[in-house]
C-alpha cells in the first residue's frame, strides 16, 4: 500500500522544493505550481497537488491515528 503525505513548502529552487513534514525536511520535485508556505501532497518524491491547510492538518491527524 502506498500513502501520500501532506507537507508544507519551506523553500523553492527551480523545480525542487524543500518541504517539512512533522519537523522533518526533505527535497521533492515539483509537479505543480506552488509557493512557499503552501501545503502540498507528496508521493514518490514529488509534490503532486496543492492542499488547503485544513485538509492537510486533518490528513496528518488521521495518519498519526494509524500509528501503533
Amino acid at each position: 500500500m502506498c500513502v501520500s503525505l501532506p507537507a508544507r513548502v519551506v523553500s523553492i529552487t527551480g523545480r525542487v522544493a524543500e518541504v517539512e513534514i512533522n519537523q522533518f525536511r526533505r527535497q521533492v520535485v515539483l509537479a505543480t505550481d506552488v509557493q512557499v508556505g503552501d501545503w502540498v501532497l507528496i508521493y514518490g518524491g514529488a509534490a503532486l497537488a496543492v492542499l488547503d491547510e485544513e485538509t492537510a492538518q486533518e490528513s496528518l491527524r488521521l495518519i498519526e491515528a494509524l500509528r501503533p
